[in-house]
């Protein structure tokens, strides 16, 4: 080998160790510019609805998480029905349902005990209209067609919660041992927004659709709540995000209440809670 060559060689090997050197000082400085702020006055929100909770708030324009407290927003619990969100995605994939127009045929009969009695929703519905007032059997009913490791392959692949389906039942997003934190739930929301999913475009666009809760000249609001009452406790959610003035909000908020406490205002506290720091934070009016 002659000396030129040699050195060549030397040359090209220097560079590239110091291009992988400044990389990965990029790389962590870009993992570093992540901000967190902890705001653990918003904990007075909850102690007003006589709950523990968390919620987590993403700023992504500014990269800034807002962050009720630093352990309950990383804790897991039930998805309950915010899993809807994923689910859809899921059976729309499969080609389990069509579109947000395929009509869910009612069974005939639910469990009253577990899910309350609503004798409005205990007939035939659109996907659409099953999401939005959240009929559960509807859901169950499209996920007896998948098989369970169709949900392994896709809730790891989205990193979704802790991918625990040991649940024999079929609603393993209700009862068992599923759990996802409201850090997660933000995540994946981020996920879904951007598009970075394992999911055709075309579905994650249809229930982007069907996600829009509130509307007006100001806002946009895309979301899912989700209540179970499992093990006697009250576990609630509101998950989404909020376009506002070309800026994306993302947010999650989880309610935990025994059962021996029920309070009627419960389901309403999710949104009342979460509206009051959205507003305390300017992104709502």
């Amino acid at each position: 080998m002659s000396v030129k060559i040699k050195y060549n060689a030397i040359f090209k090997w220097v560079l590239f160790i110091l291009i992988s050197a400044s990389s990965f000082g990029l790389l962590a400085q870009s993992k570093s510019t992540v901000k967190k702020i902890i705001r653990s006055d918003f904990q007075q929100y909850f102690d007003q609805c006589q709950v523990s909770g968390a919620i987590a708030v993403y700023d992504n324009k500014r990269g800034t998480w807002i962050l009720s407290d630093t352990t309950n927003t990383q804790s897991l619990a039930l998805p309950a029905s915010t899993f809807k969100i994923i689910n859809m995605l899921i059976a729309l994939e499969t080609k389990t349902i069509k579109d947000e127009h395929s009509i869910v045929q009612w069974p005939g009969s639910t469990d009253t005990v577990k899910y309350g009695y609503r004798p409005n929703i205990y007939k035939n519905v659109t996907v659409k209209e099953a999401f939005e007032v959240s009929a559960g059997w509807a859901f169950i009913e499209i996920a007896k067609k998948i098989d369970r490791s169709v949900y392994r392959k896709y809730l790891e692949a989205c990193d979704y919660g802790n991918v625990d389906l040991s649940e024999s039942g079929s609603d393993f997003w209700n009862f068992g041992s599923m759990g996802i934190s409201p850090i997660n739930q933000v995540e994946f929301l981020k996920k879904l927004y951007v598009g970075d999913l394992p999911f055709a475009k075309r579905n994650m666009d249809i229930v982007k659709r069907v996600m829009v809760s509130e509307k007006n000249d100001d806002y946009i609001i895309r979301s899912k709540t989700g209540w179970t009452m499992a093990n006697q406790i009250n576990t609630g959610w509101w998950v989404g995000y909020v376009e506002q003035k070309g800026d994306v909000y993302f947010f999650a908020t989880r309610l935990i209440q025994d059962r021996k406490f029920n309070r009627p205002d419960f389901s309403a506290c999710r949104k009342e809670i979460t509206k009051k720091v959205l507003r305390d934070l300017n992104i709502l009016p």
